[in-house]
């Protein structure tokens, strides 16, 4: 996110069941770089980046900023998890809300690490910044971000049509401090 206030960054690592996610590091940049430019990965999200525009654009250590997470499984990045402020959102809905986004390589698809990892990020969401929103957009034909959203309880709050498809607009209730420590 752009504006976490008072919360410190990178905050520890955050340890799931599989996996770790942690600030990026040098040796991520070619992962970065496989993520940014697979046209799997970008199918619903515009397309992919140029390879050769990525590797002549991208910093030594790429996206390390408040609100980015590496998704490490054994020592390897197989994702990204984004919560970043919905500053410039098309919705009125979402502007001003964290916004949960996520990326994964194809190979790490199919096995449940996107939903640890995005369970994993919210947790700690809601540990640093109680009682605040979550909200979600993804292409309606995008079936698995669908079910995902589902799983991680994001409720739909309107469909809309921008970048030539159906984008669906989900919003995660904000867990209250007290129902956290019980």
């Amino acid at each position: 996110m752009t504006d976490l206030g008072p919360v410190g960054w990178p905050p520890a690592p955050i340890r799931t069941e599989r996996l770790v996610l942690r600030a990026s590091e040098a040796r991520d940049r070619a992962t970065f770089v496989e993520l940014l430019a697979s046209p799997e990965v970008h199918t619903y999200l515009g397309g992919p980046r140029q390879r050769a525009e990525l590797e002549r654009e991208l910093p030594e250590v790429p996206e390390r900023w408040p609100g980015s997470f590496v998704v490490d499984l054994e020592g390897a990045m197989i994702g990204q998890i984004l919560l970043r402020r919905a500053t410039g959102h098309r919705r009125p809905a979402a502007v001003g809300k964290a916004d949960l986004g996520y990326l994964f390589l194809p190979r790490a698809w199919g096995s449940g690490y996107a939903a640890e990892a995005c369970s994993g990020a919210l947790a700690w969401f809601d540990g640093v910044l109680p009682g605040e929103p979550v909200v979600l957009t993804t292409q309606t034909a995008n079936v698995g971000s669908m079910r995902l959203a589902a799983k991680l309880g994001f409720a739909e709050v309107e469909r809309f049509q921008a970048w030539g498809a159906e984008q669906w607009l989900g919003q995660r209730p904000p867990i209250p401090p007290s129902a956290r420590s019980r």
